[in-house]
């Protein structure tokens, strides 16, 4: 059987699991037991490493993230899948790896410079959890897709209220080439505010109406653009960094203003959850994107390189999980994540069943448990495909197998070979000094990228479509 008769055939599974429960036994909210958790998924963009207080941040103020390090398991290597926006943000809601699904690169408006779609036989989060009788909420940046078809609403999504486009030229107009991205489900809106405050009022706003009905389970994930490019904080947040440290420089005063305007915002958040009643009973998944972009003034704390790059600055990340009463507080853990990895923990959280060969994460619900426990041995990949003179095109990878990583940082430089837990400032290139390892860790990568060559990541005709 091909492989487009066997996805065609998963997704219709999907769907007729989904229509058995809104006929049956799990009719939304009936399925769920009163203990169904709820879950709150915030998802910042390009907050590097080192850029909070409890990653060793010394310039600048996280409070309200640095409590939520404290109240549950912090990750000290969390990977997002790719250092740039759209594919990690397809891992997140596919639990594969972004190539799988059509999204090796950056989704943007002109099709001369898109590389990627998401692929229309995905099965996403939402419609995973719908199975559970979850409701699931969007709020923030989608950045997976500007075309009808692929909207948050026709992906599975009960409910969206935020932006459809990869960045805002201005956080106050939140347009993108002169055009306007912002919707409420399927309509466009044209709201007055600092984006971060957006999406925060929206949260709170979706969380205080589910607090109405306890009796349905929800997933909401909110995706703030924050702290992207333009590096745009409201003025007063700038001013008090400036008065608090006059010494800083203009780029990173307003870099550290930015992202602790977003810190107050996702306190905000967190303070909802308990002023409805919810926070007991919701777990609480934080990370970044990618890693910071260093043009912009970011720190990846004492990783090499940042945004953009295949080097350990631009794709490990902070991150966190919380679980009032199921995962000790003040814990950590070594053990490597993937963003994709979020997806498995979820649904096994929840109870929902996944579909075989349709994930490429796996759970680390057992590391929420136990933190001291070791997840599988597995080998983790990342993938980036880019145009301009810098890509061509192409594409620029990498592999991490135990403590060995390989990696090519663009498509026209060689292949580097490293030993992360003897050299974690990826130094010293042992490409020449072990060959046998190279070759085996090469010979991977190669049959990865076979993987991804099977899924297409341009709609045919695009380029005609959008002129």
């Amino acid at each position: 059987m091909d492989k487009k008769a066997t996805s065609s055939i998963f997704t219709l599974f999907l769907i007729l699991m989904i229509l058995f429960c809104k006929l049956g036994r799990c009719n939304d909210a009936d399925v769920a037991t009163e203990r169904s958790p709820n879950f709150l998924i915030v998802l910042v963009d390009d907050l590097g490493y080192g850029d909070l207080s409890s990653y060793g941040a010394k310039d600048l103020l996280s409070p309200r993230i640095d409590e939520l390090m404290a109240s549950g398991l912090k990750f000290s290597r969390a990977y997002a899948n790719c250092p740039v926006c759209s594919p990690t943000r397809a891992s997140l809601f596919t639990g594969k790896y972004p190539e799988r699904v059509g999204v090796p690169g950056v989704i943007r408006t002109h099709a001369s410079n898109n590389w990627g779609y998401l692929a229309q036989d995905a099965i996403l989060l939402p419609q995973y959890l719908k199975q559970s009788g979850y409701h699931n909420a969007l709020v923030g940046k989608w950045h997976l897709g500007l075309r009808p078809e692929n909207y948050p609403n026709r992906r599975g999504f009960d409910f969206f209220h935020g932006f459809l486009g990869d960045m805002m030229d201005d956080y106050y107009t939140h347009q993108r080439h002169g055009e306007d991205y912002m919707y409420c489900d399927g309509d466009l809106i044209y709201p007055k505010g600092h984006a971060t405050d957006l999406f925060t009022q929206w949260s709170c706003e979706y969380l205080t109406e589910r607090s109405r009905n306890p009796k349905q389970p929800f997933c909401l994930t909110v995706t703030y653009n924050a702290p992207h490019t333009p590096i745009q904080p409201p003025e007063t947040w700038l001013q008090n960094v400036q008065a608090r440290m006059p010494g800083l420089s203009q780029k990173r005063s307003r870099l550290v203003a930015l992202i602790e305007h977003l810190d107050d915002g996702i306190g905000k958040i967190v303070d909802c959850l308990n002023q409805t009643g919810l926070a007991e009973n919701t777990v609480i998944i934080f990370t970044s994107d990618n890693g910071g972009h260093l043009n912009a003034g970011a720190s990846n704390g004492n990783l090499r390189d940042g945004k953009q790059s295949m080097y350990e600055g631009g794709i490990r990340v902070p991150a966190c999980v919380v679980w009032p009463g199921k995962v000790p507080a003040g814990s950590e853990t070594s053990e490597p994540i993937l963003t994709m990895d979020i997806l498995p923990t979820v649904c096994e959280i929840a109870g929902t069943p996944l579909i075989n060969d349709q994930v490429d994460g796996i759970s680390f619900l057992k590391l929420l448990k136990d933190p001291n426990s070791k997840l599988p041995s597995r080998d983790l990949f990342f993938h980036r495909r880019e145009g301009g003179t810098r890509y061509g095109g192409m594409i620029a990878n990498a592999v991490i197998r135990g403590p060995w990583k390989l990696l090519q940082n663009s498509p026209f430089s060689p292949q580097e070979l490293y030993r992360l837990d003897q050299d974690p400032l990826e130094e010293v290139d042992l490409r020449n000094k072990h060959p046998k390892k190279f070759k085996e860790l090469a010979a991977a990568l190669r049959l990865q990228v076979q993987l991804g060559g099977e899924i297409p990541w341009q709609k045919k005709n695009a380029r005609q479509e959008l002129k």
